[in-house]
């Protein structure tokens, strides 16, 4: 599982074989520059979601609902729901929290739709915590934690992603639910791994929790690029003969 928010970047990443794409509210930061995900509004939502989808052709594509879209409200979390189904034509959704948001989940299922859990870190929830370090390291937060998993599964959420949690409890909770498990930052004991696009093709260069495995480094590469383009065009290189009509 990948990120991804805009139609080139997405064709390239299901022709690759991933799974599943998610346009997650990490566009807030990744593709706005905002500091926190809160920023990004269900229309922009739909928006990346809308581009991502029309480049798909095996991949599942799921969204994200936005900060203040679907909490402590059940009716605003179904509209919300079916305005990213309607206008983008994902094919489920991902919401933050445990108990906390079972009426939502509850009556996002009613109308057919699939929905991913999270649990652990959960960005949208940064002026809870006040920090984005690890979670659930303590045991009453550890239980809740799979209370909540369990929770979920219950409810009927066909997956949950587990953020940034120790990696042992992750593996507790892979065993004690049945459905899938998507870790980032929560080890390799669980069913699959999520990943932001941008962070792990090199694209953002200042971001480097240890979860995070680069396998390029386009950041430079592409500065190379321009720098070189830049050169070429300024010495009158480029366009050379064979580059004009």
């Amino acid at each position: 599982m990948l990120t991804a928010y805009d139609y080139s970047m997405a064709k390239i990443v299901d022709a690759a074989g991933i799974d599943v794409i998610l346009v997650g509210d990490s566009a807030s930061n990744v593709m706005a520059g905002h500091q926190t995900t809160l920023p990004v509004t269900l229309d922009q939502m739909i928006y990346h979601a809308a581009s991502v989808v029309r480049a798909v052709e095996r991949s599942l594509v799921v969204v994200d609902l936005p900060f203040g879209s679907y909490q402590g409200n059940s009716k605003e979390a179904l509209h919300s729901t079916i305005r990213i189904m309607k206008e983008a034509g994902a094919h489920a959704v991902k919401l933050e929290g445990g108990r906390e948001v079972k009426d939502s989940i509850e009556r996002i299922l009613t109308a057919g739709v699939p929905v991913m859990g999270h649990l652990g870190l959960t960005p949208q929830s940064i002026y809870k915590f006040g920090t984005y370090v690890v979670r659930a390291r303590e045991e009453e937060e550890a239980i809740r934690l799979i209370e909540d998993a369990k929770l979920l599964e219950a409810t009927g959420c066909f997956s949950i992603v587990l953020e940034k949690i120790p990696a042992m409890l992750a593996k507790k909770v892979a065993e004690e639910v049945k459905i899938p498990v998507i870790g980032i930052g929560a080890g390799s004991s669980v069913d699959g791994q999520v990943l932001v696009l941008h962070d792990m093709l090199g694209l953002t260069h200042q971001f480097n929790p240890r979860f995070l495995r680069r396998y390029m480094n386009l950041f430079d590469d592409i500065k190379d690029a321009v720098g070189k383009y830049i050169q070429d065009v300024k010495s009158v290189d480029f366009p050379n003969d064979n580059e004009r009509y």
